[in-house]
């Protein structure tokens, strides 16, 4: 089960200023009183555990043969955007239910859990606290994997990659590797000296799957458009890469990655190898490729896309937007969506940010709601995917 932690609840300070990482745990001696919890609980009935891809470095207390508590604790302090990632599995004997407790630092209940049998997946019920320090769960009898959201694997987005270099005969590549030597794969699709370039990013923050499966449908009606009209973007190439933070997800990170930053505060600093090996594959590019758009694929409480604000945007940029966007915001079954003219986060090195100021483009921040429903997340992402290359017409001189 790997190594086993111990950390303190009871008194648990943890310095929201100052320190990038969280507190080191605490010696359960220097406090005979305390709380001890454990990376791994096992009674005579049941056990749960933190050994997947995915998993969250969470602790555990046993409360009873078949209670547990779990700590949900972010990788950093003090989080932007609290994401509280929780995923553990279960065994269990008997007919009896395991119950779990989810107890939350640094932020509060925000994702409705999801049960696995390694097949089917199903949302629990669960009982939030007022405060929404804590989300009782009470799990099927037998064994299970319960995640915040549907777990999409690392293995999930190479086979992706791999199903669309396939289908559009462009081999995925590896941009760079991450802290833990993680590959940071891409694909290329369209023609390599079409002059044109339009980038998509994905999972900059590991916790936002709806976004990811946004990411996946487009990506899928990308491909799709293109076996039916080689010509659909004659002059338009795509890097897609949608797994820039391929640590994150395998930690069961809330937002950051092995180095303890948030990728998407990155954006011309490039501190990090992941935002780094992008920007390095942008500067290699030939004189005659220039980026033209670009689409960051994320998750929050309601779907939205962040766009630049008229003060900002050109005439073109305003012109692809009104082509793409406008008008649509309750016209997709089950997606409403709102439109966010404005300068998010200014000087905080979004990737947004980043494009816009660096390449004058359309630098959109595609946001779908935690809650948003699945299969009209990749029917709205299909859509916008179909009607791209129409908008793109615009930005043309």
């Amino acid at each position: 089960m790997g190594m086993r932690w111990r950390y303190l609840w009871a008194g648990l300070i943890v310095p929201l200023g100052a320190c990038a990482q969280t507190p080191p745990p605490v010696p359960a001696s220097s406090v005979p009183s305390a709380v001890v919890v454990e990376s791994e609980c096992r009674t005579a009935s049941a056990q749960i555990a933190f050994d997947f891809e995915g998993a969250s470095p969470s602790a555990c207390a046993i409360r009873g043969q078949h209670k547990f508590d779990v700590l949900v604790t972010p990788e950093h302090v003090p989080p932007i955007n609290p994401s509280p990632w929780y995923g553990f599995r279960y065994e269990s004997a008997g007919d009896a239910p395991v119950t779990v407790t989810l107890r939350y630092l640094g932020g509060t209940h925000r994702y409705a859990p999801k049960w696995s049998d390694g097949n089917a997946v199903s949302e629990l019920p669960v009982e939030v606290s007022e405060d929404g320090k804590t989300a009782l769960l009470r799990l099927p009898p037998g064994k299970g994997q319960v995640t915040a959201q549907e777990l999409i694997t690392i293995a999930d987005h190479s086979a992706d990659l791999l199903r669309w270099g396939a289908a559009s005969g462009a081999p995925p590549f590896t941009l760079g590797v991450s802290h833990d030597r993680r590959l940071i794969e891409a694909v290329r699709l369209g023609r390599t000296d079409a002059p044109r370039l339009v980038v998509l990013l994905g999972r900059q923050h590991p916790p936002e799957v709806t976004g990811a499966i946004a990411m996946r449908a487009f990506v899928d009606e990308l491909v799709a458009t293109l076996a039916r009209d080689p010509q659909a973007f004659a002059d338009h190439q795509f890097l897609i890469v949608p797994l820039l933070n391929p640590d994150g997800a395998a930690r069961g990170h809330w937002r950051a990655n092995r180095g303890g930053v948030d990728l998407n505060r990155d954006w011309g600093e490039f501190t990090q190898p992941e935002t780094r090996a992008v920007k390095a594959w942008l500067d290699a590019l030939p004189a005659s490729v220039r980026p033209v758009a670009m689409i960051d694929f994320h998750s929050t409480s309601r779907s939205l896309f962040y766009v630049q604000g008229d003060e900002e945007a050109s005439a073109a940029q305003q012109r692809f937007r009104a082509a793409w966007l406008a008008g649509k915001e309750n016209a997709l079954s089950g997606y409403p969506f709102t439109i966010e003219p404005r300068n998010a986060n200014p000087g905080s090195g979004t990737a947004k940010n980043w494009f816009h100021a660096t390449y004058a483009v359309p630098a959109y921040t595609y946001e779908v709601a935690d809650t948003a429903d699945r299969a009209a997340t990749r029917g709205a992402a299909g859509h916008f995917a179909a009607s791209l290359p129409a908008a793109l017409e615009t930005l043309k001189d």
